[in-house]
């Protein structure tokens, strides 16, 4: 049996006040929150889903806010910079976006494309790049109109404890096509139109340690609850110890950490996220799983309090 990722499903980070982690993603991001429920192993902790307006898989970055937790540290064994796509044409819109949230940036090139990188409020790296690939968001917020708006992934680069390993993997088992090697990284590509390119950075940085302003996970697409079955038999079959089948409500996942020692999950692209509340609804409030539905009051009184608010 041979398996072929489609691409980044989501990526999930730990992040600090809830309502800086709003104010950033969806204030000056523009990016839609299309779930507000729990983290299903801490219930005391949110669960944030931000993406486009549909919540499609590859567009969907995620956040357990941890206010007051320690700063984490960015290095090997992590997704070390997010990468968001935009439209054609769209950079100069996002420097002057940038420049106007006091959003300190640097732009660089890297296998001939041009990025903006900078930090969210908590420390995560991210980056912005145009491509032509990938359908327009439809959702228009804070003065973000769809000819500009972030499509969704444009990717992620890897941090590995053991890159040869990492490479190993990434071309041999999730079956990336590996595309191009320049100075330190690695460019691999799968055949979905976003989240597509993976950059693998040849030479360890050190260690990196968990904490707030660093990915906690990176998750892979699977079509449906059968082509998980095979990607967990696949994954097993292979060397790697994976996970028995987990009911995300939104998505099934698996998890393996892979011999570089990032977590990588594979998650379910149905049912999705208007299952339990309408498309035009979603975000709107607090969504629980069934078993902790009895003690939402207990919940919620837990929770730090935010909003969604356009920014001036």
């Amino acid at each position: 049996m041979t398996k072929k990722t489609m691409g980044i499903h989501h990526i999930t980070a730990i992040v600090g006040h809830p309502q800086e982690n709003v104010d950033f993603y969806a204030g000056v991001l523009g990016l839609r929150l299309v779930k507000q429920t729990v983290n299903f192993d801490d219930p005391g902790t949110y669960h944030l889903y931000f993406g486009d307006e549909g919540g499609k898989p590859g567009t969907i970055i995620t956040f357990f806010p941890w206010a007051g937790a320690n700063q984490g540290v960015i290095g090997d064994g992590q997704v070390g910079v997010t990468s968001f796509v935009v439209p054609k044409g769209a950079m100069n819109f996002w420097k002057n976006r940038l420049e106007k949230f006091n959003v300190s940036f640097t732009v660089m090139e890297r296998f001939e494309e041009q990025y903006l990188e900078f930090d969210d409020p908590h420390g995560l790296h991210l980056e912005i790049v145009e491509r032509e690939e990938g359908e327009e968001n439809s959702w228009n917020f804070g003065g973000i109109t769809p000819e500009v708006a972030i499509k969704g992934f444009g990717g992620a680069t890897l941090l590995s404890t053991q890159p040869n390993k990492t490479a190993e993997l990434l071309e041999k088992v999730m079956g990336l096509e590996l595309i191009s090697k320049e100075g330190d990284f690695i460019r691999y590509r799968s055949s979905a139109e976003i989240g597509n390119v993976i950059d693998l950075k040849i030479t360890p940085i050190g260690r990196g340690q968990m904490g707030v302003g660093t990915v906690h996970h990176i998750a892979w697409r699977a079509i449906d609850d059968q082509d998980q079955l095979d990607w967990q038999e696949y994954i097993a079959e292979n060397g790697y110890g994976v996970t028995p089948v987990k009911d995300r409500n939104y998505f099934n996942a698996i998890y393996f950490r892979e011999h570089g020692e990032i977590l990588f999950e594979i998650a379910t692209d149905p049912p999705g996220f208007a299952h339990d509340e309408s498309v035009a609804t979603m975000g709107d409030k607090l969504m629980l799983p069934e078993q902790y539905e009895q003690f939402r009051g207990q919940i919620e009184r837990s929770l730090l309090k935010f909003e969604v608010r356009e920014l001036e």
